[in-house]
């Protein structure tokens, strides 16, 4: 856009790109006395200023420059592996691709093991470098170099340094002659060597003590135990995940241990043939041989037991009563860092054994009367006599005392526990757990399946209460059978029976047992289910007497025992035609008016308790038809009959009268007779019943001629209707 001509001839700069108004309206301020006479211009000027730095703002703006991280690569100079005192640099390259040419702003983060060792801002696309100057073990480890713009990040491939070699550690010891009691200082260096360290004294193979510091020097103070000399060595440990890195070991120093004349003393009284019971004297105490004795402690303690017996400046004593078998005493004194021990051991004789608590009998039920016996088997009889022991029984119901250790008492489940007691020593016996057995209740005995004859099948009997193991016993009418035991609570004794006879009546019974104790259950009762025999099916009446309109009876009969599920089927039905249970072994099936319908096979099936299904042969039952439907049809038979040999007779005359009305007519002319006059024919067997007036005619033409009146017939003598009518009957004599 152009700048307006007036602003042109003030000799003032144009401001720089990207200047603000507020730098153009004060300058305008300054020189506002000078150009006073032209406030139009100054007021131009102002305009053109303003439109410049908007367009210049924007064309900042568009510059609005896009980039792509294409890769970030990180290189280890002069080599990955290097040995100590290298000088080791890191290089970060980077390439990145942009629209434009501006400068962007680039955030270089150099990683170490997942933590930050190293970053850099820059807006150079040179390569950036991290200097690791003599290269130590510490230094060993993964790197990555991490490139951020704007908040796009790429990292490089991680790549692994190792230094090799440790300096050698050295050790100082701030002396090396020592008395007993005394400590020295010890300091070991890592020369050289920068990281996390751990630093570790050694006297010989034993461990004196370990320092763990970021410094490579540490210092220990050292004390010991055992008198002469002492050979001193360190090492040192660089922390580099996920190992620690070890060095060589260091100088070796020698220490001179010289001992004090000082020692505890341990004292006991008696020492020899001590018995349980008897008192012990122990005394503890130290020979200073005139060393100062003002930070010289004694204490006296027995093995089992935490606490000291007794403690003291530089002696002390204890009196206590010998239990056995064994005891042993230490004597320990402590004088600054110095400590010193004695111990002994004092074999103490038993006076009498652990008691054994025993009952009696060994097997015993519930509330029954029962002996506990609580005995010392051994007793020195040299020092104490037998009838000095105590026995003492304790339970979780009762404390009794009993001089001869018998104990009469109830079986009950319980614990008891025998105690022993003679000049103050008390022993206990083992823990007795009595556990009486609880007697057998009566036993139910039942059936788990069918009793079916000539098959297996199951009696049960379990008893409700009874310690185990039970024994059950089966007994069938008084004579045993079979006899199984039972280990196991809640498991009910099985026992396999099979009745081969019909007619047997089983009468069985159980017998539970545990021990002395013995029960009988209920009788039970047993009788055979007999399987069913093949049915046979009778049909009533007779099959060959079967006829419409009588009453059929299927009768299906078996041998076996009741109640006895029947059902009768015809072939070609889906369906039983009948079914029902019976009391007895047979049931029939009635159809009360049969009919052609009712023709077919018939069978039935029979089932009892045996659950075993039976069926019987087929029966063909045919039904003929009724006697009135025979007799009218023989009527109708006959009759029909009848037609056929009167039609026969009737073609038979016809036949004969055509040969007659081909031979030469008579001339008769009859006198007219009377109007009423009638006419009587007599007809024979075998006369046929004309249809016709012709046929009538030719009939009459072929007797005499006469009337029963004596006048010659004539047709045209007969009623004047008989030439009409399609048939005539006449009074006929047959």
């Amino acid at each position: 856009m152009m700048v307006p001509a007036p602003a042109q001839h003030i000799n003032t700069p144009r401001p720089p790109a990207g200047s603000g108004v507020t730098h153009t309206v004060l300058a305008l301020q300054d020189r506002r006395h000078q150009f006073s006479s032209d406030r139009m211009g100054l007021l131009l000027l102002l305009a053109s200023t303003l439109l410049c730095g908007c367009i210049q703002s924007g064309i900042v703006a568009s510059e609005d420059t896009s980039f792509k991280i294409s890769s970030v690569t990180l290189t280890i100079e002069p080599a990955e592996e290097v040995p100590r005192n290298t000088n080791v640099t890191l290089r970060c390259q980077t390439k990145v691709l942009t629209s434009g040419s501006m400068a962007l702003t680039r955030k270089y983060t150099i990683f170490k093991e997942n933590r930050i060792v190293h970053t850099k801002m820059t807006e150079s696309s040179d390569d950036v470098l991290y200097l690791l100057p003599e290269a130590r073990v510490s230094n060993n480890g993964k790197y990555v170099c991490q490139l951020t713009i704007e908040g796009e990040a790429l990292s490089s491939q991680p790549k692994k340094l190792k230094v090799m070699g440790l300096s050698k550690p050295t050790l100082h010891l701030n002396r090396t002659y020592l008395t007993e009691g005394d400590t020295v200082t010890a300091t070991c260096s890592a020369p050289g060597e920068t990281g996390v360290f751990g630093f570790y004294f050694y006297d010989d193979s034993v461990e004196l003590g370990d320092v763990q510091t970021d410094s490579n020097r540490a210092q220990s103070t050292l004390h010991f135990t055992t008198l002469g000399p002492h050979r001193l060595h360190c090492f040192y440990t660089v922390d580099n995940m996920p190992v620690d890195v070890k060095s060589e070991e260091s100088n070796e120093v020698i220490v001179t241990v010289r001992g004090l004349s000082i020692k505890p003393v341990l004292e006991i009284s008696p020492e020899n043939n001590v018995y349980e019971g008897d008192p012990l004297n122990i005394s503890c105490r130290v020979e200073t041989s005139g060393l100062n004795s003002e930070n010289i402690e004694v204490y006296l303690s027995q093995d089992g037991n935490s606490r000291w017996l007794s403690m003291g400046k530089t002696n002390t004593k204890h009196r206590m009563t010998a239990t056995g078998p064994q005891l042993t005493f230490e004597c320990m004194m402590t004088m600054e860092h110095l400590k010193k021990s004695e111990r002994r051991n004092v074999t103490v004789i038993e006076l009498f054994s652990a008691p054994v608590l025993t009952m009696s009998p060994a097997e015993v039920f519930q509330e029954e009367p029962m002996t506990l016996t609580c005995r010392s088997e051994k007793v020195a009889s040299e020092k104490l006599n037998r009838d000095e022991l105590s026995y003492y029984l304790s339970s979780n119901q009762s404390f009794a005392s009993n001089g001869s250790g018998v104990f009469k008492v109830k079986a009950l489940k319980t614990d008891h526990i025998c105690i022993a007691q003679a000049r103050g020593i008390r022993k206990t016996s083992k823990v007795l757990k009595v556990h009486p057995k609880v007697a057998v209740s009566v036993p139910k005995i039942s059936l788990q399946d069918k009793p079916i004859l000539e098959q297996p099948f199951h009696v049960l009997c379990q008893s409700a209460v009874g310690s185990l193991p039970i024994t059950y016993i089966l007994y069938s009418n008084s004579t045993k059978l079979k006899e199984t035991v039972v280990h196991l609570p809640n498991q009910t004794a099985l026992f396999t029976v099979v009745i081969y006879n019909a007619k047997e009546l089983g009468s069985y019974k159980c017998e539970a047992r545990n021990g002395g104790k013995r029960m009988q259950s209920e009788e039970l009762v047993i009788s055979a289910i007999v399987p069913l025999s093949r049915p046979t099916l009778t049909v009533l009446p007779d099959l060959s007497d079967i006829s419409e309109g009588d009453q059929l009876n299927l009768i299906c009969a078996v041998n076996g025992t009741p109640p006895v599920t029947f059902r009768w089927y015809r072939e070609g039905d889906k369906h039983p035609l009948r079914i029902t249970t019976s009391a007895e072994t047979f049931k029939d099936y009635e159809v009360a008016v049969v009919s052609k319908q009712h023709s077919g096979l018939y069978y039935c099936e029979a089932e009892n308790r045996a659950s075993i299904m039976v069926r019987s042969n087929p029966v063909d039952i045919d039904v003929r038809m009724a006697l009135w439907k025979k007799a009218m049809i023989g009527g109708i038979v006959f009759l029909f009959i009848l037609l056929v040999v009167t039609a026969g007779c009737v073609l038979h005359y016809r036949s004969k009268r055509g040969k007659r009305e081909r031979a030469p007519e008579l001339s008769v002319k009859p006198s007219s007779p009377k109007s009423d006059d009638s006419l009587t024919v007599t007809l024979t067997h075998g006369t046929e019943v004309y249809k016709s007036a012709s046929d009538a005619a030719a009939f009459f033409g072929d007797k005499e001629g006469r009337a029963t009146n004596g006048a010659r017939g004539s047709l045209a003598s007969l009623p004047a209707d008989f030439s009409n009518r399609s048939s005539c009957s006449f009074p006929a004599t047959v």
